[in-house]
């Protein structure tokens, strides 16, 4: 029989998703805070894909309406894609949704020969920030790299790839995405980039985009750090 060329395939896939672990059922308040994280940043939380975790919240005994959380969460323009650390009921009630049930441990990486490393942020309290990520490949376009040390990135990041640090970032190609340093609060990181022409940069939640990065400092090597709640990008002599 002639050979036909395939239809489709499944392959496994390595990915990047934030991870909004909830600690109070009272909704008003989880859709106060979630307009403050959103003003933060919405460029960064456009569209965004989502897993949302409940475990800290059933260990304390309280229950969500899954419904009513994940319109909020729309509402908001974020595209919830996962539930974590949910009960039973929980489960099913996602489910009804089509959302996922994800296991508490889920984290994704990419095979080991491609030494790169994505990884799923998870809620734990001591978190290694001595380690480094490195990726030499291209960040295309689409994709959201997540490292829970430094990022050290030797290839280009691409307009609409977004790279995201809790330490951090170090950029020896250009910059045309997002790069997002010290994303768990930690505002003595740093942005080292070789030719800044970024969508949008940010440290510890205080961001710039495009049309606020002047011109002087376009295309040229430069440092990113923060001075209270302001941006400094500097040239890098």
């Amino acid at each position: 029989m002639p050979n036909n060329p395939p239809i489709l395939e499944f392959k496994s896939g390595s990915f990047s998703v934030p991870i909004l672990v909830l600690f109070t059922d009272d909704l008003k308040a989880i859709k106060q805070q979630l307009q403050e994280k959103v003003d933060l940043a919405p460029e960064f939380f456009k569209k965004s894909p989502l897993i949302f975790d409940v475990q800290k919240l059933n260990k304390q005994g309280h229950s969500v309406d899954i419904s009513a959380l994940v319109d909020i969460m729309r509402q908001f323009g974020l595209l919830p894609t996962g539930i974590r650390g949910g009960n039973a009921q929980q489960n099913k009630e996602a489910l009804e949704l089509l959302i996922p049930v994800y296991s508490v441990h889920t984290s994704t990486t990419l095979p080991d020969t491609q030494k790169q490393k994505i990884v799923i942020p998870e809620p734990v309290a001591d978190i290694n920030t001595t380690a480094t990520t490195l990726i030499t490949r291209p960040v295309r376009s689409g994709q959201r790299i997540y490292a829970s040390g430094d990022l050290v990135v030797l290839a280009p990041v691409s307009a609409g790839a977004e790279i995201m640090s809790e330490g951090n970032i170090h950029i020896y190609n250009t910059l045309r995405g997002r790069a997002l340093a010290g994303v768990q609060g930690n505002a003595d990181a740093r942005i080292f980039c070789s030719d800044l022409q970024a969508e949008l940069i940010s440290i510890a939640g205080n961001y710039k985009i495009s049309e606020a990065i002047s011109s002087n400092v376009g295309k040229k090597s430069v440092q990113v750090y923060l001075q209270g709640h302001t941006l400094i990008i500097q040239d890098i002599v």
